[in-house]
């Protein structure tokens, strides 16, 4: 039997892994393209040639969200098991320790929205549109997106746009923090890999401490936040990043030193 064609797969070029979503006309997430999403971010998140993640799902497209029809059909019983297999393949991606950048070029609904939270930078299109429309088929975003869009653009803003459903423009979304960046549809992906580029050869570990404080610390109390703040920067030093960083800004001064990851 002809194995499937893979309906995601992850590019590294120049230090930058590009998780590309393949399964046109939408880019609709069916069990298959979950299974190889978090196998392409677990291969990421491993692989010490890759410094920085670009989401990419085309030139025209980035995703529609899960496959409805595929889901239309499930049992009660059978969503526990696809609903844990969708939340645990984006959450693969959000748990990449590196920095990861979504280059959205269309549309970003549902599920496709929730993918685009999970990047730590998010640049769109102008004619993009995104959001939660899920509330239209009378169920509620499960990849991740009442928790990951509330800590983003805060709660109230959050449940109005999951409340009602409407898609948001590329230039309301950069309004409310969902989007960091609107650039002409022809340049999304090389803004994309611009930013990731410059992580390639910076202080992996002190990247990767930079998010773990960030995302874990904001979801707890300050003082718990401190707490672990206060460890990560203690479990940098004697790192040779952390030795060569502070030898060549004393010796050199700032912006001197090169850097191994380790």
């Amino acid at each position: 039997m002809t194995a499937p064609e893979p309906r995601v797969r992850l590019v590294v070029e120049d230090g930058i892994g590009t998780i590309e979503l393949a399964r046109p006309p939408v880019n609709a997430l069916d069990h298959q393209a979950q299974s190889e999403l978090r196998e392409a971010a677990e291969e990421a998140a491993a692989r010490t040639d890759v410094a920085a993640v670009v989401l990419y799902g085309g030139p025209d497209r980035f995703s529609a969200g899960a496959d409805i029809r595929e889901m239309a059909g499930l049992r009660p019983v059978d969503m526990v098991l696809w609903a844990s297999r969708l939340q645990g393949a984006f959450t693969a991606v959000a748990d990449i320790p590196k920095p990861v950048v979504a280059a959205v070029t269309g549309f970003a609904l549902g599920g496709g929205c929730e993918l685009a939270l999970t990047a730590d930078h998010r640049i769109l299109a102008p004619e993009v549109q995104i959001g939660l429309p899920e509330i239209k088929l009378g169920v509620i975003p499960g990849a991740g997106g009442t928790q990951r869009l509330a800590r983003l653009v805060g709660t109230a803003r959050a449940k109005e746009i999951m409340f009602t459903g409407r898609p948001l423009s590329a230039a309301q979304a950069l309004a409310v923090g969902l989007a960091d960046r609107v650039v002409p549809r022809d340049e999304v992906l090389a803004e994309a890999r611009a930013w990731a580029a410059q992580f390639v050869g910076g202080p992996a570990l002190a990247l990767r401490a930079v998010k773990q404080a960030v995302d874990l610390g904001t979801g707890t109390d300050l003082r718990s936040g401190l707490e672990l703040e206060r460890a990560l920067f203690e479990g940098l030093f004697g790192t040779r990043d952390q030795l060569a960083g502070m030898r060549t800004f004393v010796e050199e001064g700032p912006g001197k030193a090169v850097f191994v990851g380790r």
